[in-house]
């Protein structure tokens, strides 16, 4: 399969992310977006995904992104950040993407579960095809391993 046959997959990242690495390193890792950009892309080839990195701290742009989603017949892996919890804007993008019949994974790096109640709620959760917590950047592998096994068994 060539990456141009490849399906493909953006991973999209919200606020504060473009600081992994030296925020908060005891709950988000000690790895940065750069070391999530060259995995995410060697994970997609591995599992015969084109898969491309962005990260932004504007909730307009992340919403642009889920929009370019639908237009390109990309499936996604989104980490909402802080957006996550109140973002209706982002929620409604993310839902066309579903309603368009890709798929669409929340990750975490953390488990938002386990930490300050505001973090329980996700308003992405409801319409996302799943949801991948608690694992670092292996969330990440792992949402990209369940839309490679759901697209090509």
């Amino acid at each position: 399969m060539t990456v141009d046959d490849a399906a493909r997959v953006l991973i999209l990242n919200g606020p504060n992310l473009g600081r992994l690495g030296v925020r908060e390193p005891e709950i988000y890792g000690h790895a940065s977006m750069a070391d999530l950009e060259r995995e995410g892309v060697r994970w997609g080839n591995d599992l015969g995904l084109a898969v491309q990195v962005r990260q932004t701290d504007d909730e307009s742009t992340l919403v642009g992104w889920l929009h370019e989603a639908v237009d390109t017949r990309s499936h996604v892996v989104l980490n909402p950040a802080a957006f996550t919890h109140y973002s209706y804007a982002l929620r409604d993008a993310a839902a066309q993407v579903v309603t368009s019949q890709l798929l669409l994974v929340e990750v975490h790096l953390s488990n938002p579960a386990a930490r300050e109640a505001f973090r329980h709620y996700s308003v992405v959760a409801g319409i996302a095809t799943g949801t991948v917590a608690g694992f670092g950047f292996d969330s990440y592998r792992l949402a990209l391993e369940a839309i490679s096994n759901k697209l090509l068994g």
